[in-house]
């Protein structure tokens, strides 16, 4: 009989549970923001839009309305700023967070724990936020210090971009990727696929699959040499069309796109064939190479704020002598490489390398670019939507619509007609929180 009874007295609770506790566990809608502007920035279209309200909703964007509206029910926030021009929150394809380079930075390496780097990182993230690019892709850090970077901001413990990180690149033994370059020989080592060096197919797919286990987003090769390593060539090619290949079919396997910094014609070229995604910086790329993007679809980030700032401080004396060199060579080129790519109808996401140049300063190469001859619209477009796509995330990133994530920034005046005022970013929402609101109060 007791056995009966509890067993009434368990299905009465269950079947009251539906309305005697649905109001204690339904969670809390989230509340509702409203950013009016002057103008928005239509990144699909490439055209400047009048008077906008964005509608936020937790996260996400809810509705973009024409004008000013009414306050909608449950509104927490409104920012009213009529004289602003908002834009989707920028994106910058290539960046590197955790290091800066600087007079020292040759000697730091022997001195600095990763740990530092990784503390430093922080900063670095919060300054790149602040300049209105809420998403960057990372292209290469000492020692996957940027995962933890990405999982951090992720969780909210530090302000920072939404991070897509490559974790260490992957290039060949003395290579662009080999850290060791310059060492005296019993420091070098021989560092192996889980350190991201590779000598044949085999060690690509270990080197990719490894990445795979560290947790990165995208891939980061090495084709060709670089600038701000010790060894002789800035151009050479440094990676075989069928190590690219291989590395290129491991990444697309798991999901990840491949950058590849390439200066060198043949570099680029074998990259391109071995069907990467991506071009970095593309220094000495020829008429050939252009075809070749075209063909393939290659996205191209050109970094000519890299070029311009070692070029700069090659001249100060930042650097040892063989690196000098290399910078003073490439630094004059890059701009004209990116207008001319332009003109040949290759794909242009924007991106700096920054860490080259001092976090921050991104938005500088929205200038260059239009000095290399882009138009500014179509600048703007290479850090919204052109960087989506090259990310694969339009559905989330790159356009203020409904839907997307609520990143959304804020300059005065046109940036059409000034392109130097996005480096003047006085208002910064990313996932629908504000970082930066100078001189834009919120009301209720």
């Amino acid at each position: 009989m007791l056995r009966h009874r509890l067993l009434a007295l368990c299905c009465a609770l269950v079947a009251l549970a539906p309305t005697a506790f649905a109001e204690d566990a339904a969670p809390a809608a989230p509340a509702v923001k409203v950013v009016h502007c002057g103008h928005l920035f239509d990144s699909t279209s490439g055209r400047m839009l009048g008077e906008t309200s964005i509608v936020i909703r937790g996260e996400r964007i809810e509705s973009v309305q024409p004008g000013k509206i009414a306050s909608p029910a449950g509104m927490a926030e409104y920012y009213d700023m009529p004289a602003s021009t908002c834009l989707p929150g920028l994106i910058d394809s290539h960046t590197h967070l955790t290091m800066e380079f600087s007079p020292t930075s040759y000697s730091d390496q022997f001195r600095l724990n990763i740990a530092d780097y990784a503390i430093r990182s922080t900063v670095y993230a919060d300054r790149t936020l602040q300049a209105g690019f809420t998403t960057v892709r990372n292209l290469g850090d000492n020692d996957g210090e940027s995962i933890s970077l990405r999982n951090a901001i992720d969780a909210g413990i530090v302000p920072g971009p939404r991070i897509f990180t490559a974790g260490t690149a992957i290039g060949s033994t003395g290579g662009h990727a080999d850290g060791s370059d310059g060492y005296r020989k019993d420091l070098q080592g021989d560092p192996g696929p889980k350190q991201g060096i590779v000598n044949g197919p085999a060690d690509a797919w270990k080197a990719v699959r490894q990445h795979y286990k560290d947790g990165v987003d995208v891939i980061k090769i090495m084709p060709s040499g670089g600038v701000l390593d010790e060894s002789a060539s800035a151009d050479n090619p440094q990676l075989t069309i069928d190590e690219i290949k291989a590395i290129v079919t491991a990444a697309h396997d798991y999901g990840f796109t491949v950058a590849a910094h390439a200066h060198g014609a043949e570099g680029i070229r074998r990259a391109v064939v071995g069907g990467v995604d991506s071009i970095e910086h593309g220094t000495f790329m020829d008429d050939a190479d252009m075809k070749l993007m075209r063909e393939h679809g290659t996205w191209y980030v050109p970094t000519i704020i890299a070029g311009q700032f070692v070029m700069e401080k090659a001249r100060e004396g930042w650097y040892p002598p063989q690196v000098a060199r290399k910078a003073l060579e490439v630094g004059p080129i890059i701009m004209n490489t990116a207008g001319k790519a332009y003109r040949a109808g290759v794909k242009i996401a924007f991106g700096t390398d920054a860490a080259v140049y001092p976090h921050g300063g991104n938005a500088k190469e929205f200038e260059y670019m239009v000095d290399a001859g882009i138009p500014p619209a179509y600048a703007l477009q290479a850090a919204t939507m052109h960087a989506a796509e090259l990310l694969k995330k339009t559905s989330d990133l790159g356009s203020v619509e409904a839907g997307k994530y609520a990143d959304i920034i804020a300059v005065q005046g046109d940036p059409l007609q000034d392109i130097a005022i996005m480096q003047k970013v006085d208002f910064v929402m990313k996932a629908g929180m504000v970082y930066r609101r100078d001189d834009h109060e919120a009301h209720p």
